[in-house]
Parts: structure tokens; sequence; C-alpha cells
């Protein structure tokens, strides 16, 4: 009777302890998805002894200057690449746009967004047709200009008007840098400035107006 009741005993706590377990996962949140200042994130992996781990370095991928280069980086930067992503601050897909944003190049059907990689890839395409259109005179005023230790280039403009908006944009550039921005999770204007200054992005011309074409 005694070794019955302390096998019913045993098997009673090894069910609570790995209910808690279940609770305190459910429990974990994932707290944001914007990268750090810095270009490599190091994730631990327990290997087979499960007492060790071992360091995966992710490198954002190095495409050159290009506009494709330009692209992928943003993606990298903002979500890791993930298309069907929403943050706790509800800015979705590999670019992060704002519902607001995404209603002013003319996309209301965020469901789909989310599943197209193409809409995410012209909805990011007509933002910048729309910021170099908003930051025209800044472009061809600062350009060239050191601010904080910067250099200013067209790219990296549009890449802090993608994070912070145009008009924070133009705060910065007026103030001499002394007026500067971060978004929720920290980052700001100028780190965008530096880490995507001089990517060819030419090709992209100023348009108030620029919409994504949904047929």
């Amino acid at each position: 009777m005694i070794k019955k009741r302390s096998y019913f005993t045993g098997l009673t706590l090894l069910v609570l302890v790995i209910s808690s377990g279940f609770i305190n996962f459910k429990k974990e949140k994932l707290e944001g998805f914007h990268l750090s200042n810095t270009e490599v994130i190091k994730y631990h992996v327990p290997n087979e002894y499960e007492n060790e781990e071992v360091i995966i370095p992710v490198k954002v991928p190095n495409v050159g200057k290009s506009f494709t280069g330009f692209a992928q980086k943003m993606a990298y930067k903002e979500s890791r690449g993930m298309l069907h992503l929403v943050n706790p601050y509800g800015y979705m897909g590999k670019y992060q746009f704002g519902r607001s944003t995404l209603r002013t190049v003319g996309i209301y059907d965020f469901q789909e967004f989310l599943r197209n990689a193409e809409w995410q890839d012209e909805a990011f395409k007509a933002l910048i047709a729309r910021n170099k259109w908003e930051l025209r005179k800044e472009i061809q005023k600062y350009s060239g200009r050191v601010i904080n230790g910067v250099e200013i280039t067209e790219s990296g403009l549009i890449a802090a008007a993608h994070l912070g908006g145009a008009g924070s944009v133009k705060k910065y550039l007026r103030s001499n840098g002394r007026n500067g921005f971060k978004d929720g999770f920290g980052t700001s204007l100028s780190s965008y400035i530096r880490k995507f200054s001089n990517y060819d992005i030419s090709h992209i011309e100023a348009d108030a107006n620029a919409k994504v074409d949904l047929e």
C-alpha cells in the first residue's frame, strides 16, 4: 500500500512539473523585431551534450551597393526578411509598413499584403518615390555634408525616412542633428543614414503620388 501511494505521489509531482513548464512557455513573449546596430546576430543552440553552446553567425546578405542590395538590407534590418511578420507595434511585412502608409500607397487588403511578396516590394518602391519627392530639396542641399560624424547621402536619407518619416528627417537635418528620432526599439535616424549610405537608388524617380499597381 505504501509503495502504491509513493508511486502515485511521484506521478502527480511529475505531471505538475511538466504542466508548469508548458504554462511558462505560453507566457513567453517576443519583445521586438528590429535589429541592433551590429551587423551580426549570434544564436546560441545547445549541442548533443546539452551543456555546451554552438554559436552560429548570421550576416546581412552582401549584394553590393545596388538597389537590390538596398532593398535586401532594409528587409533584413526591419524583419530579417520575414514576409508575414507583424511586430508588437502593428508594422507589417518584411519592410515593416504601418497601415496608414499602406493606404497612402494604395493597399487596403492587409492580409493579402502579408502573403504577397510582389505587393511588398512594390509598396517599398512607391514609398521611396514619395520620400524622394518629400526630401528632394534636402537631398540636393545636404548631400555630401557630415552630421554627427555621418556623411549625408540620398539613399541614407531615404532609409531614415522609411524608419521615421520624411518630416523627422527634415527636422534632423535642419537642426544639424540635434533634433533626433528613435523608433520604439531605440533605432536612430543617424544609424540608418550611416548604414544605408551610398546605395544606388537613382532609377526610382521622385513622385508625390506614387502608388502600387495591383493589376
